[in-house]
């Protein structure tokens, strides 16, 4: 098999497995913002999500328990962000960033004081991680030319965390276009004094939103230190929370469009680790951190001249204050 073919789906293949806690956390700014509350506090959620399900599945053995601990952690700072900017209609922005820094802390803190390893948790086993799985036939099919290859190798042998991504995509998009919660929680994003005229409470359809963005941030953190790693380490987020809201401005703030805006900077990603060491032609050899920071270069690149004209909802960051 041509050995160029080999590695752009060896590339493809990763860029599918870093683009999915990009997909969980922007799919999760996704009902917030939608909701009329901005969620800087992506960030947080999904570092203190990885440190709570390594945690609790290493402590715990089970990989299950470890995400149902990472969405419990997540959905809490969701509804501490809700609190403050729902109810107590403080500003959105400080208590995302409160949230960022609060998780960047606390988890360096406990883990040092619960594992005394530096901050990290316990390297997991496979038994306590999401490992990947096999499609139906994806050996047998293996020697098929072209698209045998790309079934065995790009399509199957992913974990479940990496499949029901892909499937939230969709269950995204039908809910906030084909169902009634979907309509009303556009609707409380575009003219929440319109919703309450209707008789529909604000203040609850915003808490849900942000519990719905709780429990995909939990899963985008689960992600991080059970799928695509062994472990929780010190900020293994990497900024990922911020370059989700960039894919979401970048996509509009519609599900479909994110999806493929999380590919993007995936692939970005894949192929700054593929090429890190590697000489280019011409320029010669490249420095790893230029490499590094490629993708995020490329985000603002991106953001800045080719994204047309993004318009947010128009009560996005705006507490309600319900007219007397």
């Amino acid at each position: 098999m041509d050995q160029a073919f080999v590695v752009l789906i060896q590339i493809l293949d990763s860029t599918v497995r870093l683009s999915i806690p990009l997909m969980f956390a922007c799919l999760a700014g996704l009902y917030s913002e939608r909701a009329g509350v901005f969620d800087i506090g992506l960030e947080g959620k999904m570092l203190a999500a990885a440190f709570a399900g390594a945690a609790a599945a290493a402590v715990y053995g089970s990989a299950w328990i470890g995400l149902c601990f990472a969405v419990m952690v997540s959905v809490a700072l969701a509804l501490v962000h809700g609190f403050a900017s729902i109810t107590n209609r403080g500003n959105q922005i400080v208590s995302g960033v409160a949230i960022n820094f609060i998780a960047a802390g606390t988890t360096v803190i406990l883990g040092q004081a619960w594992f005394a390893q530096g901050g990290r948790t316990p390297s997991l086993s496979a038994e306590t991680r999401f490992t990947g799985v096999h499609l139906p036939f994806a050996q047998e099919l293996r020697e098929v030319p072209v698209v045998g290859y790309i079934y065995y190798e790009l399509i199957s042998g992913h974990s479940m965390l990496v499949y029901l991504a892909f499937a939230t995509v969709a269950f995204t998009w039908w809910v906030l276009f084909r169902t009634r919660f979907g309509l009303r929680l556009r609707a409380v994003g575009e003219n929440p004094a319109a919703v309450d005229t209707a008789g529909i409470s604000v203040t609850w359809l915003r808490y849900r939103a942000v519990i719905c963005t709780g429990i995909l941030c939990g899963f985008a953190g689960a992600y991080l230190s059970m799928g695509l790693g062994a472990g929780f380490v010190k900020d293994m987020t990497a900024g990922r929370g911020y370059i989700a809201l960039a894919a979401l401005i970048f996509a509009k703030w519609k599900p479909v469009p994110a999806m493929f805006a999380c590919l993007l900077f995936g692939f970005l990603d894949a192929v700054s680790i593929r090429l890190q060491g590697s000489p280019l032609p011409i320029i010669g050899p490249v420095p790893t951190q230029f490499m590094q920071a490629l993708p995020y270069v490329l985000t603002v690149i991106l953001l800045a001249g080719f994204i047309g004209k993004a318009i947010p909802p128009r009560a996005g960051g705006v507490p309600y204050v319900k007219e007397r």
